[in-house]
């Protein structure tokens, strides 16, 4: 019995140095890939496979924002609005999230990932989103996305990110690396308030979450490192790769 503890532990820190590694990389603290790894590992229901994952989130996505920061002009302002208005809306959509039912809920997001995939990838094809857009929306609709952001971190764990990358850069101008960087600070009131409306549903697995979190902490930074070697066109392609095999593998589990 001690041996099998050791050797799942040991396999859970592995598998949180992976998910680190590509959520610092692509701007999503490693939740989006974690989700249907769960469920293909353990056989996690949607509902704790996502409450799982957001114990990995936290420190990740402060850490990765750090490193963004260190690299690229972020706006500070900016984060703060968003973020307090993405913390009320995500902790009342995690309340929303739990009275799902966990089947309906992993279609859903199989399907969110798969109607992004095609946006960005609409958007590579296009040539639109390496250039700034000819309107920019003005700061005044920064609580606006935060409160989409925190809605969707609320019912999907990882959404928020995911709508705030394309949204700082195709409608506010932002460069893609500092897009990625905000969306990783927006993330984290989101995840401390879901993760508490996750726990108080009693849908958290820490002993495999804190093992999680302790590889992705160490890993993350390097995520990051090579986000800024890579080109935007390469940053995008590998984002869409992502987003179709979680797709595909949350549509693949039972």
């Amino acid at each position: 019995m001690p041996n099998h503890f050791f050797l799942d532990g040991l396999l859970n820190l592995t598998l949180g140095v992976g998910l680190g590694l590509g959520g610092g990389m692509l701007g999503i603290g490693g939740g989006l890939i974690a989700i249907p790894v769960l469920g293909l590992l353990y056989g996690m229901n949607q509902h704790l496979a996502q409450g799982t994952t957001l114990v990995m989130i936290t420190p990740n996505v402060l850490i990765g924002f750090l490193r963004y920061r260190q690299r690229n002009d972020i706006d500070t302002r900016a984060v703060l609005t968003m973020g307090l208005t993405a913390t009320v809306s995500s902790y009342i959509a995690a309340r929303f999230a739990a009275s799902l039912n966990a089947h309906s809920l992993q279609h859903a997001f199989a399907l969110f990932l798969v109607l992004l995939a095609s946006y960005f990838a609409w958007l590579s094809r296009s040539d639109r989103h390496d250039r700034r857009p000819a309107v920019m929306l003005p700061a005044g609709f920064h609580p606006l996305l935060g409160v989409v952001s925190g809605a969707m971190s609320g019912i999907f764990t990882v959404g928020g990110g995911l709508v705030v990358v394309p949204a700082l850069v195709t409608l506010f101008g932002f460069t893609q690396t500092q897009a990625q960087g905000m969306a990783l600070a927006l993330v984290v009131p989101g995840a401390l308030a879901a993760l508490l409306s996750y726990t108080q549903a009693g849908n958290v697995d820490w002993g495999v979450g804190i093992p999680l979190a302790i590889g992705g902490v160490l890993s993350v930074s390097w995520g990051v490192a090579l986000a800024h070697k890579l080109s935007a066109a390469r940053l995008r392609l590998a984002f869409c790769a992502v987003l179709v095999g979680s797709a595909v593998m949350m549509l693949a589990l039972k």
